[in-house]
């Protein structure tokens, strides 16, 4: 698409919506492949144009905060949340948290992808080959930081850990706004993520220990900050400061909680 000129055709007609956010339009391909697939195929994505550390910081940030909508929503759903809700909700924050970043990222020129394709000087066997060199050397430290996460998940299991961190984590409850008997539905969402960590945020509900207003509040923080380990260790691998990412999706969450609370009570 790149070689022939189909992602520059349709940014053209994105670049005045991206702009504005600090963004060629071109990067809207990877926001959108990442909003309706995963952070992964996003991040593909992104590899294969010419960003500015600061574009991609900024283009990350959008795809952890709306990623995986389809899947995603679908696991709040279950857990019982509006799912359509929750989207509408997560691409919001996402363009929010880009026009806020333009505005007070500073410059980073230096490029994100230190090899860029260059189309006319290449034919397309030579774009392919590239391609292909660059997606095995992604796949490969993708796959080595899932198995890494998993066989952590399995520790932590193993020894009870995670029970063990739930007592002292009320005071953080509080702080973000939630009950404090689901901090371990919490943990389990922000060490696992919505997808992986669904099955336990069922099995919580199903045994009593959660009730479904709980989870449903729980989720307003998890649509803006789950998976806190995996997604921050992906993108920092590839040079984007984690400081960003933590802090932008921490600081959504809590907006997003006690802004609710407080909407909720103004309405009383």
């Amino acid at each position: 698409m790149q070689h022939y000129g189909i992602i520059a055709w349709l940014a053209q007609y994105l670049n005045p919506v991206f702009l504005h956010i600090g963004l060629p339009g071109a990067s809207a391909i990877a926001f959108l492949t990442a909003a309706s697939v995963t952070t992964y195929a996003g991040l593909a994505v992104m590899l294969s144009m010419a960003l500015t550390m600061r574009e991609a910081t900024i283009l990350a940030i959008m795809m952890v905060l709306c990623h995986a909508l389809p899947l995603e929503c679908a696991v709040v759903d279950k857990v019982g949340s509006n799912p359509y809700k929750m989207g509408v909700l997560r691409i919001l924050a996402a363009f929010l948290a880009a026009f806020l970043l333009d505005n007070v990222l500073p410059d980073m020129p230096q490029p994100f992808v230190t090899q860029h394709i260059a189309e006319a000087e290449h034919t397309l066997l030579d774009v392919i080959w590239l391609w292909l060199q660059s997606s095995v050397k992604m796949s490969v430290m993708i796959m080595t930081l899932i198995y890494a996460l998993m066989v952590l998940q399995r520790v932590l299991d193993r020894y009870k850990v995670m029970t063990l961190l739930v007592s002292p984590l009320r005071p953080v409850m509080r702080f973000f706004g939630l009950p404090e008997n689901a901090a371990y539905l919490w943990l389990v969402g922000n060490v696992l993520g919505i997808s992986y960590g669904s099955a336990a945020m069922l099995d919580l509900e199903d045994s009593g220990k959660i009730t479904k207003k709980e989870a449903n509040e729980v989720n307003y923080h998890l649509i803006m900050n789950h998976s806190m380990l995996e997604d921050t260790m992906l993108f920092a691998a590839c040079g984007i400061s984690a400081v960003w990412i933590l802090s932008t999706r921490m600081l959504f969450a809590f907006c997003l909680v006690w802004g609710r609370k407080g909407w909720k009570r103004y309405r009383m």
